[in-house]
């Protein structure tokens, strides 16, 4: 089974998670995976072209923001919530609060 590289919690840095919030995709993108559990990178739908959302999800996980899981061909990705609270309390919530009402989901 492929193992895909994360950071660790504590090599998480503030910049980057800024960086990968600061695009109004990848912010969708944290809204839809914050309802979930986890789930198939290929039912992430955002209205972008799968090479860019693959971009998107490399930066978000480069980042700290997300863990890829792989199973057989199948991606799955997941939001580091507690990851990302132990590093840097109280900025998911505040992402999360100004979700949409309605978030694209799959």
């Amino acid at each position: 089974m492929r193992v895909v590289p994360h950071p660790e919690t504590e090599q998480l840095h503030l910049a980057g998670v800024l960086h990968a919030l600061s695009d109004p995709v990848r912010l969708e993108i944290v809204w839809v995976l914050s309802d979930l559990p986890e789930i198939s990178c290929g039912r992430i739908e955002v209205g972008i072209s799968k090479s860019t959302l693959t971009h998107h999800l490399k930066v978000m996980r480069d980042a700290g923001l997300t863990r890829t899981r792989c199973e057989g061909v199948q991606r799955f990705v997941s939001l580091r919530r507690d990851d990302i609270d132990e590093r840097f309390p109280g900025l998911l919530e505040l992402v999360l609060s100004h979700a949409p009402a309605s978030t694209t989901l799959v």
